[in-house]
């Protein structure tokens, strides 16, 4: 399937959002434990619970960023190759996937993570989704140039390496593709990279949210 033109596949949010430093009220915090589950938000797989275990920086997108961060997108992500790269729960690439993405890659360094995300793809029967064991940085270093619609990158809290990641994500998507970035909001805000453009953003509490989008 040819993915469609990416401005044929957002829809009108129901209210209207403000294109920078949008913050959320009783935003969810990164700070506290995780969650021993969260559940998918929306799409096929709606409602799903996915396991949460305890592993060091893994801390799950808190659904109401998930809910704006596919209200920003749009809901439908039909024909989309999307690239999930510190995957963690899959909260995100299976979020996408049941969402209508054709491709969900998802790349996860932990062995029991990875274990847990084949268990979920097993279970939902996700043909799109793909998991692999990998560096995500290693990996994405020798990635294809325009290979995905968007690229989700949620390194693990408190880490170092949201502005590498975003650098090497750059040039991974199409034109007028997207990136999505997820860090600590106390963390200097990594450059822009040549050929991206801040599209939206917003803060909830220990949690600072960017989404880029690829310019023509």
């Amino acid at each position: 399937m040819r993915p469609k033109p990416l401005g044929q596949t957002q829809k009108p949010l129901a209210q209207k959002q403000k294109p920078f430093g949008l913050s959320l009220s009783k935003p969810s915090s990164r700070a506290t434990v995780p969650p021993g589950e969260v559940r998918l938000i929306g799409g096929q797989w709606k409602r799903t619970k996915l396991p949460v275990p305890t592993a060091e920086g893994l801390r799950p997108t808190p659904d109401r960023v998930r809910e704006t961060l596919f209200n920003w997108l749009g809901q439908d992500l039909s024909g989309w190759r999307v690239l999930d790269a510190f995957a963690g729960t899959g909260a995100l690439g299976f979020e996408a996937a049941s969402r209508g993405a054709a491709a969900s890659t998802l790349l996860e360094q932990d062995s029991r993570l990875v274990a847990g995300l084949l268990t979920v793809q097993q279970r939902l029967g996700a043909a799109a989704v793909t998991v692999l064991r990998a560096d995500a940085l290693a990996w994405m270093s020798r990635a294809p140039r325009a290979a995905f619609e968007l690229v989700l990158l949620d390194p693990p809290f408190d880490s170092s390496l949201a502005a590498p990641a975003l650098a090497l994500a750059a040039p991974l998507v199409a034109d007028r593709g997207f990136v999505y970035l997820e860090a600590a909001a106390a963390d200097a805000a990594p450059a822009c990279p040549a050929g991206l453009e801040l599209f939206r953003e917003l803060k909830a509490g220990a949690v600072m949210a960017r989404l880029f989008r690829r310019t023509p």
